[in-house]
This record gives C-alpha cells, structure tokens and sequence, in this order.
C-alpha cells in the first residue's frame, strides 16, 4: 500500500481498477482540515489523463511493475526512442506517455523502461541526474550576489543590510534561490552562486536541485 502523502512524480498506484502514475503533484495544508493532495495522473492502459484531488493519509494499492534498463537515444518530436540494454532492441515512446521525465531527459542518459502484463506503460529515469546549467542570473562575484541583499543583526545589536552570500554554507545560502534553465530546456530554481556552465543534480521525483555534481 501506499499514501497519498507519499505521491511523487512517477509514482504508481491502483484506483478504483485503473493503473495510474502521478504526473504532478501539489501538497496543500490546510489550516483546520489537514492537508489536501492535488495531483495530475494518467492511466497508463489507456493513455487519458484527469485531475484528482485526495485527502492526506489516503492508501491505495501499489502495482508490479517490469523494470529493464535503457539508454535514451532521440526524439523525433512525436516519439522518443530508446535502446533496450540487454537486448538492443530499439524502442519507441508516445511523447505524451513520457511527458513526466521529458525535462530531464537527455540524449545517452539512462533510463528504465516500464512494463505492466507485458505492455510497454512509460519510462523512468534513476533518481538524480547531471544536467548543466546553461542560464542563470550571475552569483557570487566579490562582495556582491546582483546586488542583492538580507538583513543581519550584529554582535552590538546594530541592524544592517549585508550581501546575500554572507553565511554562506556548502551549497546553501540561507535558502536563497534564483531559476536556471538547464541544458534540456527545464526551468528550476537553484541557490545563488550556481552560475552558467556548472553541473548540478537533480531530484527527478520532485524537479528540485539537490547539489553540484
């Protein structure tokens, strides 16, 4: 069984006889009622996809599913084709089947291939993956980050306005973030010294930045 209050990107349940897959997903808490999950699914039988909302706690059941591993080749714009690496049988896609992982999707990265009775049902991709940042706002540059700024309190008890790099720690900076398009046309938001050009990994159940690579 799983709950609601688990529901990723990609994850897959059984509902009321149809087999589902979240292809997005909203937490929402409520002030009196608990929270509120609001999620995007397909049937990945028939390809339909619908909107749901569930209650926090709710349990459904969870599916086996046949997992082989695979290389993304390349897109055509309607399909996407991937190589089967045990067999090297070639394998086409409906882009809409694979419309959760396509913004992480790159040429030669791994993937697994998604089988249910034997009938091909989607794509899922490992659960980090490298990609390069190819545009952002500037970062840290000497004592400025665009020029922004925070408040600070000194040992005095003065109050002042301070550069957003200062207490800056490995790969946080007080949870200051900024978006960045990657190389596979994905928009996320990264912590302010990212700059163009690096590599970054990401959480592709969530689409969220996880550190430099």
């Amino acid at each position: 069984m799983i709950s609601s209050n688990d529901f990723r990107n990609g994850t897959m349940f059984e509902m009321d006889g149809q087999l589902l897959s979240v292809v997005s997903v909203e937490h929402i808490k409520l002030a009196r009622a608990g929270a509120v999950i609001k999620a995007k699914l397909r049937n990945l039988l028939t390809g339909s996809i619908f909107e749901q909302s569930f209650r926090s706690g709710d349990k459904y059941k969870t599916v086996r599913i046949d997992k082989r591993e695979a290389t993304y080749l390349y897109g055509d714009g309607s399909h996407h084709y991937f190589m089967d690496t045990q067999t090297y049988d070639q394998v086409a896609v409906d882009e809409d089947m694979i419309e959760d992982v396509l913004p992480f999707l790159k040429e030669g990265s791994p993937a697994y291939l998604l089988r249910y009775d034997d009938k091909l049902i989607g794509v899922e991709l490992p659960i980090n993956v490298e990609l390069k940042v190819m545009d952002t706002d500037p970062g840290f540059k000497g004592d400025t980050v665009s020029g922004a700024t925070k408040p600070a309190k000194l040992e005095t008890g003065a109050k002042i306005q301070v550069p957003l790099f200062i207490g800056f720690k490995g790969d946080t900076v007080s949870g200051a973030t900024k978006p960045a398009k990657l190389e596979t046309g994905a928009k996320i938001q990264v912590p302010l010294f990212i700059q163009p050009g690096d590599v970054i990994r990401v959480d592709t159940r969530t689409g969220t930045y996880m550190e430099r690579a």
